[in-house]
């Protein structure tokens, strides 16, 4: 009997937090899941139970059938589980996880993508030895587009609004847990920002939705600026001068004139794509995969180059 045109794709669910995004669900849908089943307050060592009872229901073929997704809004948590449930696989008995923590990573990657984009077309350069400064760096989005871009061999500043205890306890942890290096720093005042702009070469606003982390006073002291990027979408703009809808639009009040804005839409565009892609490949692949932030980030290269 051929089961595995029969069964439905399923898809279970797991966050730490009390619900389950609507909008991953309607992403999971929308890729093609049938079934689709929320698992909240999920701790870490509720992973490997969860999963061995995912495998174990269906026969080998059946099983490629079934999805894990990962959610919730810690990323370290959410890369933790992801690696405990990979170990708990038993092959044959084995289907494919997908950690997206808050949509973090696949946000990140859409972000660090297209500034690395414009970085090469428009600069000529990489981000290897670039001086990145990302406000609102200690969330989510901010901790996962660290990692990434200091793999790239970036200099990166984490920066906390709140104090440098902060941001020196984030970076702290990015460091240990990805095995790079970043730095933490306060920009609490404005002077401390202005200080920290003085040798940024790249900004990325990562803060929540409806703050701005850098007004049009504070862009006169980005003597080095080449790209501002900013993922807030909700007014007012996360970096003054940065619109919604730029994507490598000349940024004005900038000091340089070549200096470049990417909008939160703009992003946000190649963090759909990343996400949908990454669902479709966990259903259609044939074989398990495992998809974290590294994946998310080569599926959003990927978009990226493909925009011409």
């Amino acid at each position: 009997m051929p089961e595995a045109t029969e069964r439905p794709y399923i898809l279970h669910m797991l966050t730490a937090t009390p619900q389950m995004s609507p909008f991953d669900v309607n992403m999971a849908a929308d890729a093609g899941y049938q079934v689709i089943v929320p698992y909240c307050n999920v701790g870490a060592e509720h992973v490997v139970t969860l999963t061995q009872d995912a495998i174990f229901s269906r026969r080998p073929k059946g099983v490629s059938r079934t999805g894990i997704f990962i959610g919730g809004r810690d990323v370290m948590l959410a890369a933790d589980m992801l690696d405990t449930a990979r170990q708990a696989m038993v092959p044959p008995f084995e289907v494919s996880v997908f950690a997206d923590p808050s949509g973090s990573y696949t946000t990140a990657a859409a972000l660090v993508a297209l500034v690395e984009r414009h970085l090469k077309t428009e600069h000529g350069a990489e981000l290897g030895g670039k001086r990145v400064l990302i406000l609102g760096g200690t969330g989510a989005v901010g901790r996962v587009a660290a990692a990434m871009v200091a793999s790239l061999g970036a200099q990166v500043l984490i920066a906390s609004h709140t104090d440098i205890g902060r941001a020196t306890q984030v970076s702290d942890e990015v460091n240990r847990r990805f095995d790079i290096a970043t730095t933490g720093v306060s920009v609490h005042t404005p002077g401390e920002l202005h200080k920290a702009l003085a040798t940024a070469e790249i900004v990325l606003a990562t803060a929540v939705a409806g703050v701005q982390v850098m007004n049009a006073a504070d862009l006169a002291h980005a003597k080095h600026l080449l790209i501002a990027a900013d993922v807030n979408a909700v007014p007012p703009e996360g970096i003054a001068g940065v619109h919604v809808m730029d994507d490598g639009k000349p940024l004005a009040g900038a000091v340089r004139q070549d200096a470049l804005g990417i909008g939160a839409l703009a992003i946000g565009n190649v963090k759909y794509q990343v996400e949908h892609r990454l669902f479709v490949r966990m259903r259609t692949g044939g074989k398990p995969v495992y998809l974290g932030f590294p994946e998310a980030f080569d599926e959003a290269r990927a978009i990226v180059g493909g925009l011409g």
